[in-house]
């Protein structure tokens, strides 16, 4: 375990693979390695594994009859480390008591553990079937043979084989030793939905859960190890900015007790991409005594002005709408759209923008480092082990085989935690001082500092005919692309962001234009939960809605009327994965269900208002109805959200409620309070004072999740939910005082305004 030090009972085991194959089975176990091809050729010298099937993950059962299943996303609170397991599990007839999971560590082997973009289910799903299936075909397999009976007549019932005629029985571990010397099924047969005893069920345990609500869990600032060091960083204000002459300051940090040294780390080269900001790092005994001697350092530390001095928030808002009101590039064009806006009996324009957001997940950035002549370990929350592997490796000089990567659980992550710029950190400064260091960012670092999720300004108009009906759609879009953090001078979107609910219009409009604009980026740039589907839905479920009200009819008998007839939209790589079309039916289905579910229509108390809003993302359907509240002086509250999602086959529902949850006040926190600005190219919030997110008392006190029940592949889930949110909000607010918000957050608009009657 290299010494982590965790209850032997709660541990994340960490291994390589070969450990994996080597140290946890013993001789004769029955191995089922999984993965794409091209990613899981034995090294040179590599002991071989008794069996290896090629299917979708690392999968074991020892004589003693246990499972172990390799997990190989990172658990960040979305239950993935469960989820997955259990798919191979019941594939497997596998007893759920009986299982251990074995964390993985960054290695390419394990195919993509990347756990972002809501990918995880969608991905290896079909994989992790055919490894359970491949393991469960074997083992009937060898009790056959031992019974001489045809296979036909061996069922695997959880954790033994049964020979249905006679009765007789085999445990798992009797059939490990025969089995592990059979062929692998090419094409293993795969349960029936009907059979599923863990796929779909409800009330599954989160295999973690007891550790993580009693505060035994293993996250990142829980690991220790000997002689280990504490380090903070001391960064720029601005991107590109570098400390001036800096000795005096490192003196009046080092006069600290407790602080060992002052390290300058060095300035990424352009692009950043997952590169550390540099800064100058103080390393101590303790994190007290790392945060008093950064104190010190900063009441004499200077910066040089960076590149980026320039960049005010208010200034760049109208930047970013001077660029969408302008003709841009087109993504998507059918029609003429500028004939019939112009033969228009009613033209309808309108502007929405959205601010820089930041990630603020539960736990800050952090990471544990030892540098040693073997090579480079490196412990962290880390959503994707496998960009930090190879950014330790690129910023150490070491080749990938010599930095191991072991994965803990994080505290929350929304998508900062793919980019490893503080494990890299870590490793910097371990080899600088030549023991292990623990680099921690607090709140302040975090806010600061951040990988932002982009603002936008959306550009929106359309021709109504006499009755209403939609005859012509423009639409604009310009924001600063996640492509400037990896190519510099980047300043349009790519084709992926506009791809995120803007190049794939649902709506059944013969005349339609998409264009995007320019826009240059002056801080990093990262994904955030949902990423551009955000600002994208926004002015889309908003702009539906001032529609019907133009057209003075019902939003909600407005947006299916715009939908048109159900159908398959042709957009290709345009709309996402090609391989799950858009269907129109199955969004109206989840707009019916959520309003029907909603009470669409029923009477309300004065200054109360309902919303309406649909999106389609992550492959998943989702509609939000927002009830919400507003009083004389301004001040809204959301009493109840219903929210319905088609997600295809839910794996694990439960987690998917869970996740629609935690989607919705995510969603009302960014729609209402959400807001992270720069002035003179400094980002000027540094917690939660000024970087507000819901409190307990503000969330809705009636949030309800409907699941439309599906046989379709699995889509997304952990980011679905976020979209739809903000526009139900601001169309209830408009239904509730007659107030349209176009510009979040929403509470700088209506906070100090009174009630429009």
């Amino acid at each position: 375990m290299s010494g982590l030090q965790v209850e032997p009972e709660l541990a994340l085991l960490n291994v390589s693979r070969r450990g994996f194959l080597k140290g946890l089975l013993g001789a004769g176990a029955l191995v089922l390695v999984a993965g794409p091809r091209e990613l899981l050729g034995q090294d040179e010298g590599q002991d071989a594994a008794p069996a290896v099937l090629r299917a979708g993950v690392f999968l074991a059962i020892e004589a003693s009859g246990a499972v172990k299943i390799v997990a190989h996303r990172s658990e960040m609170g979305t239950g993935i480390r469960t989820t997955l397991p259990l798919v191979v599990a019941d594939e497997l007839e596998a007893d759920w008591a009986r299982v251990e999971l074995v964390q993985a560590p960054g290695d390419k082997r394990y195919g993509s553990q990347n756990t972002d973009g809501s990918r995880s289910v969608v991905d290896f799903f079909q994989p992790m079937r055919r490894a359970g299936a491949a393991a469960r075909n074997m083992l009937e397999a060898a009790a056959a043979a031992s019974w001489g009976v045809p296979a036909a007549e061996c069922q695997a019932r959880n954790h033994e084989v049964v020979h249905a005629p006679s009765g007789r029985k085999l445990g798992y571990g009797e059939l490990v030793a025969a089995a592990a010397k059979l062929p692998l099924p090419k094409d293993p047969p795969l349960k029936p939905r009907s059979a599923w005893r863990y796929v779909g069920q409800e009330g599954l345990r989160l295999y973690d859960g007891r550790p993580i609500v009693t505060g035994r869990a293993q996250y990142g600032l829980d690991v220790r190890l000997p002689g280990m060091k504490f380090a903070v960083v001391a960064r720029s204000p601005v991107l590109g900015g570098k400390p001036k002459a800096w000795e005096a300051a490192a003196a009046r940090a080092k006069a600290v007790k407790g602080v060992e040294a002052v390290v300058e780390l060095p300035a990424f080269s352009a692009p950043h991409a997952f590169q550390p900001l540099g800064g100058l790092a103080v390393v101590a005994t303790s994190t007290w005594a790392a945060l008093q001697g950064r104190k010190a350092l900063e009441e004499e530390l200077e910066w040089e002005p960076g590149p980026h001095t320039g960049y005010d928030s208010p200034t760049y808002r109208e930047a970013l709408l001077a660029s969408a009101r302008q003709p841009g590039a087109a993504a998507r064009s059918s029609g003429d759209v500028k004939a019939a806006l112009k033969a228009a009996a009613k033209l309808v324009t309108a502007e929405y923008t959205t601010p820089m957001l930041a990630h603020a997940s539960m736990e800050p950035p952090c990471a544990l480092a030892r540098v040693d002549a073997q090579g480079c370990e490196v412990w962290a929350p880390t959503q994707n082990p496998q960009a930090a592997r190879s950014e330790v490796a690129r910023a150490l000089g070491l080749p990938e085989g010599k930095v191991t990567v072991n994965v803990t659980l994080l505290g929350g992550g929304f998508g900062r935690k793919s980019k490893p710029d503080y494990v890299a950190e870590a490793a910097l400064l371990s080899r600088e001082v030549g023991a292990p260091v623990q680099v921690i960012w607090t709140r302040e670092d975090d806010l600061r500092h951040d990988y932002y999720h982009a603002p936008a300004a959306v550009f929106m108009q359309a021709g109504l005919d006499a009755e209403g009906r939609v005859t012509g759609w423009l639409q604009r879009s310009a924001f600063p692309s996640i492509s400037s953090t990896f190519m510099p001078g980047a300043d349009g979107p790519s084709p992926m962001e506009l791809g995120m609910g803007f190049v794939d219009v649902p709506f059944a409009v013969e005349d339609l234009r998409v264009e995007s604009g320019k826009a240059p980026a002056h801080v990093r740039i990262g994904w955030l939960r949902s990423v551009c589907n955000i600002f994208h839905a926004f002015a889309l479920g908003s702009f539906v809605d001032e529609l019907a009200r133009a057209a003075g009819k019902d939003p909600k008998d407005y947006l299916l009327a715009l939908l048109g007839a159900d159908r398959e939209l042709k957009l290709g790589r345009r709309g996402g994965d090609p391989r799950y079309p858009f269907h129109t039916g199955r969004l109206r289905a989840v707009i019916e269900r959520a309003a029907q579910e909603a009470g669409w229509g029923r009477e309300l108390p004065p200054g109360h208002g309902l919303g309406i809003a649909a999106h389609r993302s992550f492959l998943s359907y989702v509609a939000v109805v927002v009830e919400a509240a507003v009083d004389a002086q301004g001040k809204v509250s959301v009493p109840r959200v219903d929210v319905a999602i088609d997600c295809g086959t839910a794996v694990n529902p439960d987690r998917v409620r869970a996740q629609l949850e935690g989607a919705v006040v995510f969603g009302l926190s960014l729609a209402l309070v959400g807001e992270v600005s720069a002035k003179g190219g400094a980002i000027e919030q540094s917690n939660f004072h000024d970087y507000q997110l819901l409190r307990l008392d503000e969330a809705p006190r009636e949030l309800r999740v409907h699941l439309i029940a599906s046989e379709e592949a699995p889509g997304g889930v952990g980011e679905p939910g976020v979209p739809p949110v903000a526009p139900a909000l601001c169309n209830a607010i408009r239904a509730a005082c007659g107030k349209r918000v176009r510009d979040l957050p929403v509470r700088a608009h209506l906070s100090a305004a009174k009630r429009e009657e």
